[in-house]
């Protein structure tokens, strides 16, 4: 380890001493005179703090708030643009600038001290490499020294020259290994020898690192001269003595000669200083994480096995697949178990995360104002639901529904004298139940509506538990007060016996007689909401993007998929982008309950909105976010876990029917595809379709969707087998034309139990007839005759009923049964007859039947088909 004086080093950098020493200090090497030495380790130490300081040094030179001036300027402009429905706006763009202006002196003083520090650690790094070719030519010059005795000695014995040779190599690499372990600035890395090199025996180490206990070498000392070994000693037994002042060498056994003598090389290899590829020791465990369906491929490149192993592997298990398929998260995580490796679920990659987190907002309910109440109108079917809201609105509206039942969500804001007002009417009709339960989910208040000749029936008694499980408050409207059959009192009782107790009776329910034709008690009504919803409290957040319900949905032929909803919090204004259950888009236009167009809608307000992607479903939730993309993307998650849920629900029906009809033969099948106005109708048409289902007869709606009736419905039709139900829709001329070229039934309705009782009896004409037996008469036999050509001619008497010609007849003996086959000849006297009644006598053949004796009973009856009923 080489030293030298701190005024000489700088001198030989080209600096002044003191300022030598100073740096010394500032690099924790403390205590120094110019006369003192310097050794290597403080020579790097000084090194590494220069280079600290060169990089430190920019951001020190310029003194905060003194060396640089930093000048902010913000300019505000306006752009006006036209979107494409012509509504103009004005955005507002703001531009932010900013200089900086630094001291000449400052940048120049920077630059002259990295010029000066870049100087000295050049000046050092040069020094260091002259010492480190000094020392490699030092270790090159010993090792062709040992190489050169290795020669010599090889020249006088060949064995041992061999071994020297070893021992030479051996001492040459340690050295240059020594070499390399002091060479400055270079950091240490492993040296990746050939395996033939690793596996050698007879590397020997130097005598500092030696090891007693090597199984290798024992004892190696410098070689002494070589002195002349006897050739007949070796020749005599084929062992050589040692030679004298020197130990034997012991080599491992096993070791095959080494045919070529390797000669010390100084050339490094271009892969010494790299590492060796390795075989693992042990098996590599993985951390695999399965999402809901992989690919076996996929999953053999998380576990970095082959495609191959994997297949191998279900195989085993039983299962045959392909590199392609697509296994579910059970079977995948087997699979990883089963191969050693630890399976994780992963974690869904869900953008609904990101819709609800989007949708957080810190509520502040002090902030929140007051709203106007949500009523829902509900009752029995014709108790007057939509005629006393026509009376609240000055309007006709059940003039305008089909039958004059209501089948669809009316969604209406009412002005009254104790304010505002949203209605909801919803059908009273037994198919309505889940439109029913939607209102009642979406509701403050349910005005329960029961006539007063009529009392409690079933829709009212659904009505009353739709509004408990929904927890909203009930004010029950006696209506038809007008009539002379009203019977206040006798509606109280039936409204008791459901749990709803009146006021008057000590309970807590409102009820308050009216009636729709004259008017009585709306105003008292009214007040009764309005002192209700007071008492509510009602709030909502006032701003901000707006969530809401789907109370209604169809597909309009020339606006497309028109939404009707219910805003329940914030602010929904036209171009806001909706994400709307499984379908999603940009409000295009917005109208309130009376079709004029709005702009804006604020909580428990009813719009009609235009510009989804698709019809969602009614009930549905809807939400104003801020990012299209992330929109899309939910709506694309949802279609597909309600696609993988619909095709599950089919498969599974399939394994069903097919295991029906294994245990009880075929089973008949009606098939229906149904396109309506509404989606609420629809779902309200498939639900009662499906209740008439039986054992014999299913029903299946193949399809059900809104909107007309198209020449791809036809299609699947004809595919399906199935008659097309249009609901308050029209087949196109290509749809009719199709229709009637492949034979395809297009039923059109407008009201739902007329299709209900078309498909009932649609049904009843596919089950099977029964047969039943009718019992016409009882005969006794008195005498046998046997004719030649004929048989056995029973002569009888009819006892009881009478008797035809190729009647059905039993044998009985002793009251059991001992054939049953058919009449074949009546006869009366002589004469050929169809028929004899009772209290007279005849003769009877049965046909292939001749043992028939005296005193056996012959029962007759026929079979008829009796047709089934549902």
């Amino acid at each position: 380890m080489s030293t030298i004086t701190i005024k000489a080093f700088a001198e030989q950098i080209g600096i002044e001493a003191d300022r030598l020493v100073k740096q010394l200090g500032d690099a924790g090497i403390d205590g120094k005179s110019v006369d003192d030495s310097l050794r290597d380790e403080e020579k790097r130490q000084l090194l590494e703090h220069l280079r600290g300081g060169a990089k430190a040094a920019a951001p020190s030179a310029a003194p905060a708030g003194r060396g640089k001036i930093t000048l902010k300027k913000k300019t505000t402009s306006e752009i006006k643009q036209t979107s494409r429905t012509g509504i103009a706006r004005t955005v507002h763009v703001q531009t932010k600038k900013r200089r900086t202006f630094v001291k000449r002196e400052v940048l120049e003083a920077q630059e002259a001290e990295r010029q000066e520090l870049e100087k000295q650690r050049q000046i050092e790094e040069a020094r260091l490499q002259q010492e480190r070719e000094a020392e490699e030519a030092a270790a090159q010059q010993a090792a062709e020294q040992a190489a050169a005795e290795a020669e010599l000695a090889a020249a006088e014995s060949p064995a041992e020259s061999e071994q020297e040779a070893e021992v030479a190599e051996a001492e040459a690499t340690e050295q240059e290994a020594d070499t390399s372990d002091v060479q400055p600035e270079v950091e240490e890395a492993p040296v990746a020898a050939s395996r033939r090199e690793v596996e050698m025996p007879s590397i020997i180490r130097k005598a500092s690192d030696r090891k007693p206990s090597s199984p290798i070498i024992r004892q190696a000392e410098p070689l002494p001269e070589i002195a002349a070994a006897d050739p007949k000693a070796a020749k005599g037994k084929g062992k050589r003595k040692p030679f004298a002042g020197r130990e034997e060498l012991h080599v491992a056994k096993g070791r095959k000669k080494r045919k070529e003598r390797r000669r010390p090389s100084n050339i490094k290899s271009s892969v010494s200083d790299q590492h060796a590829f390795e075989r693992p020791v042990a098996p590599v465990v993985r951390d695999v994480q399965i999402p809901e369906t992989i690919s076996v491929g996929d999953l053999a490149a998380q576990m970095s096995v082959k495609s191959s192993e994997v297949v191998k592997a279900l195989f085993n298990m039983g299962t045959m697949v392909t590199i392609n398929q697509t296994l579910d998260q059970d079977t995948a995580m087997l699979v990883v178990e089963e191969m050693g490796h630890n399976a994780t679920e992963a974690k869904q990659d869900d953008p609904e995360a990101f819709i609800s987190q989007s949708q957080e907002i810190e509520v502040d309910e002090s902030e929140w104002q007051p709203r106007c109440p949500v009523v829902t109108v509900m009752g029995h079917v014709d108790h007057g639901k939509t005629s006393l809201l026509d009376y609240i609105r000055k309007s006709k509206v059940t003039a305008g529904e089909a039958g004059g039942i209501t089948q669809h969500i009316g969604a209406y804001q009412v002005e009254t004298s104790n304010g505002e007002i949203t209605f909801l009417d919803t059908p009273g009709h037994e198919a309505f139940s889940a439109m029913r339960a939607r209102g009642a989910q979406a509701t403050d208040l349910i005005i329960l509506v029961v006539a007063a000749d009529d009392g409690v029936k079933p829709q009212t008694v659904e009505a009353i538990k739709h509004a408990k499980n929904a927890g909203v408050t009930v004010i029950v409207a006696i209506n038809k007060m007008d009539k002379e059959s009203a019977d206040p009192e006798r509606v109280k009782q039936e409204l008791a016996t459901e749990e709803v107790i009146p006021e008057d009776w000590g309970g807590d329910v409102m009820m308050v007689p009216v009636s729709a034709e004259t008017g009585q008690g709306v105003e008292e009504l009214l007040e009764a909401v309005a002192m209700q919803a007071e008492l509510l409290e009602l709030k909502a957040r006032p701003d901000g993007n707006a969530s809401g319900l789907v109370v209604e949905a169809r597909l309009d032929k020339g606006r497309g998929a028109v939404c009707t909803i219910l805003v329940q919090h914030g602010q929904l204004h036209n171009g806001d982008i909706v994400l709307v259950g499984r379908e999603t888009g940009r409000v295009r236009a917005m109208s309130d309950h009376a079709g004029a167009a709005i702009k804006v809608a604020g909580p428990s307000t009813p719009v009609e909105i235009q510009g989804l992607s698709g019809v969602p479903a009614a009930g549905d939730e809807v939400l104003v976010v801020d990012d299209e993309r992330k929109a899309r993307e939910a709506a694309e998650f949802r279609q597909h876990k309600d696609r993988e849920a619909r095709l599950a629900r089919q498969q599974a029906a399939k394994l069903e029917n097919m295991f029906a009809q294994m245990g009880d033969g075929e089973t008949k099948n009606v098939n229906v595809l149904i396109k309506g106005d509404v989606q609420g109708s629809i779902e309200a048409l498939t639900e009662s379709l499906m209740k008439l289902s039986t054992d014999d007869v299913k029903v299946s709606v193949v399809h059900g969707m809104v909107g007309a009736i198209n020449e791809s419905d036809i299609n699947l039709a004809m595919a399906s087998s199935a008659v097309v139900i249009g609901f308050n829709v029209r087949a196109d001329a290509q749809a009719r034309k199709l229709a009637e070229q492949e034979d395809v039934q297009i039923r059109y309705y407008s009201i739902i139990y007329e299709v209900i009782d078309d498909v009932k009896a649609a049904m009843e004409g596919l089950l099977d007839p029964e047969i039943r037996e009718d019992v016409l008469g009882y005969v006794e036999v008195r005498e046998v005759f046997k004719a030649p050509k004929i048989g056995t001619i029973a002569g009888c008497f009819v006892t009881e009923g009478l008797v035809r010609r190729n009647a059905e007849v039993r044998v009985l003996r002793e009251g059991v049964v001992i054939f049953e086959g058919k009449i074949d000849s009546l006869r009366r006297f002589k004469d050929d007859v169809s028929e004899v009644k009772s209290g007279t006598e005849c003769g009877i053949g049965v046909t292939n039947y001749n043992d028939i004796k005296v005193d056996d009973q012959l029962e007759i009856f026929e079979k008829v088909e009796v047709k089934v009923t549902l």
